[in-house]
This record gives C-alpha cells, sequence and structure tokens, in this order.
C-alpha cells in the first residue's frame, strides 16, 4: 500500500516536473533560495525586468509585453500553489501579500 502511495507521489512530481512552465520553476527557485517565508511577487522585477523607459507611454509595446510577462508570473505563482509547491505560511493581512514557503514536494521537484 504504501509503496503504491510513494509511486503515485513519483509520477505526480515527475508531472509537475514536465509541466512547470519556465516562470513557476524560476519563482519556485528564488523562493527556495529565501531563508525566510517571501512573497511570490518580491521577484517578479528579478525574473522578467523592465525592457522600457520608465517614462514610457501605458501603450508602449515593450512596456505591454513586459505586463504580460508580469500577469504570467501571477499565474505561475497559483500554479504553484494548487500544485502543493508552495504553502503559505503567513497568509496576507491587508498590509502585505500571502508568505510562502517552499514544500517539500517542491524541493523534491527541484532536486
Amino acid at each position: 500500500m504504501v509503496d503504491a502511495l510513494l509511486d503515485g507521489v513519483a509520477l505526480l512530481w515527475e508531472t509537475c516536473r514536465m509541466t512547470l512552465s519556465d516562470d513557476a520553476r524560476s519563482i519556485l527557485d528564488h523562493v527556495a533560495r529565501s531563508p525566510k517565508p517571501v512573497a511570490m511577487s518580491d521577484f517578479f522585477h528579478q525574473i522578467h525586468p523592465i525592457t522600457f523607459a520608465r517614462s514610457a507611454p501605458d501603450d508602449d509595446p515593450a512596456r505591454e509585453a513586459w505586463t504580460e510577462l508580469q500577469l504570467r508570473l501571477y499565474g505561475a505563482s497559483l500554479d504553484l500553489h494548487e500544485a502543493g509547491l508552495v504553502e503559505v505560511v503567513h497568509p496576507a493581512n491587508g498590509e502585505r501579500p500571502d508568505l510562502v514557503a517552499v514544500t517539500e514536494a517542491g524541493r523534491a521537484l527541484l532536486g
């Protein structure tokens, strides 16, 4: 029974490894390297730095492309939580977002 359960967990981890996006893997790696719980969004500008002049208008193509990348990172954050690869350690309190840590499954996925 335990062997079957472990086989199922191993299959789930391998499935996540195969389907985890580059953005999700990057967020997971950043969170794993943090010595304390962090907001996943703290790393968004490191993962996809600004590539346009701050004075660029809202409809500047580079600004719009960067905004899309930032939104994709929010989706990747949700994917990590839904897959059980990160867990909320300190829920959002109105002044800051959820602070998360990598789960054992997340660490196993990173190797």
